[in-house]
């Protein structure tokens, strides 16, 4: 062997060339390409820098409501810059990357983070990095895979803070979604109240039962509530919500209806009622509440209450990350069923 070939046997590689082989790693996130079609593209990493994590997902859960009108192109355009996702790529319509229930481990960081597992807003992704702030480390105890259920929760907590009960109130909560099934499971665990959970699909009983809560169809739901919460994303569950609302009730929408438009009959006895209507967005803290809790605190407090293990009952569908794709156009083609639909990485 020649000497200028041993040189260039031992001599490193150019620096450029290490830094790709070190930096460089695949990774493989499911995308909205137009609407009502998806498919899963590749991505490369870069090295996380300080004060990063690089998260190896176990899990994410498909916000029904709101991916499905996202996958379906339905976000309305004087609304693309508030519906932005914390870590979305993309814009609405499409091509975007969309999602923010996300489980991992997180591989790479601060040495306190390495190794634990964590709930972050990310889509659907198989590897991804974030600022270490923005992952919560999910206390021992609590499984995983329940965890995709955080975003919806927090969503459920922040409705309740604005819906603002009271001890004996009697609540109805109109569709049984996974945000209205957490609503009434919350709600069901104040002193005195009395809490009906309605939905015109009549197999949500089931799951009522496993999280403690009545059922009603629509025509059977209690008159004169104090607490109405609307969360079917139907105009008829809202026109619903007004029919059954007590005198001064207020009724609190959480449904989200994207480009669709709700009718609702104003003119009958909702000025007589002295009816209040209200909306609640997860994005802003309660005002109520506003003063003392941080995004931090209402995280500690959904992790807590995720601890009960009647919320399994909530995960109803389950399936692979490489099959999103047709998962997300199922769910969007079918109108009930399924709540909280997981996917699992391998």
């Amino acid at each position: 062997m020649s000497n200028r070939v041993l040189q260039v046997l031992l001599e490193p590689p150019p620096a450029d060339d290490l830094f790709m082989a070190m930096t460089e790693e695949d990774a493989r996130a499911f995308w909205v390409t137009a609407p009502g079609r998806g498919e899963i593209r590749g991505e490369i990493l870069r090295v996380p820098k300080p004060g990063e994590v690089t998260v190896h997902t176990l899990y994410s859960g498909i916000s029904r409501g709101t991916e499905a009108l996202v996958f379906s192109g339905r976000v309305p355009p004087g609304e693309y810059k508030r519906m932005r996702a914390p870590f979305q790529q993309g814009d609405f319509p499409a091509p975007v990357k969309y999602g923010y229930a996300n489980v991992g481990t997180v591989a790479q960081g601060p040495s306190d983070l390495v190794g634990r597992v964590i709930f972050c807003l990310y889509p659907h992704q198989t590897r991804y990095i974030v600022p270490a702030d923005s992952v919560h480390v999910l206390p021992e105890g609590l499984p995983p895979g329940r965890a995709v259920l955080a975003a919806n929760l927090q969503t459920a907590v922040n409705g309740l803070w604005d819906a603002e009960p009271k001890v004996g109130d009697r609540i109805c909560v109109i569709g049984a979604g996974t945000v209205g099934c957490l609503v009434a499971w919350l709600a069901a665990r104040i002193a005195g109240c009395s809490v009906e959970l309605v939905d015109v699909d009549p197999a949500k009983a089931e799951t009522a039962a496993k999280l403690g809560v009545r059922f009603r169809s629509p025509p059977d739901a209690q008159r004169d509530a104090d607490l109405v919460v609307h969360a079917s994303g139907n105009p008829d569950g809202l026109s619903t919500a007004l029919e059954i609302a007590g005198f001064e009730a207020t009724i609190v929408e959480l449904s989200w209806f994207g480009d669709r438009r709700a009718a609702l009959m104003l003119g009958e006895s909702f000025h007589s009622r002295r009816l209040t209507l209200k909306s609640s967005q997860v994005g802003t803290i309660a005002a109520a509440q506003r003063g003392r809790w941080s995004g931090e605190r209402q995280m500690a407090l959904v992790f807590d209450l995720l601890g009960a293990p009647e919320l399994d009952a909530l995960i109803t569908g389950q399936g692979g990350f490489d099959d999103l794709p047709l998962i997300l156009e199922q769910l969007t083609a079918e109108p009930g069923g399924t709540l909280c639909h997981r996917i699992v990485y391998a």
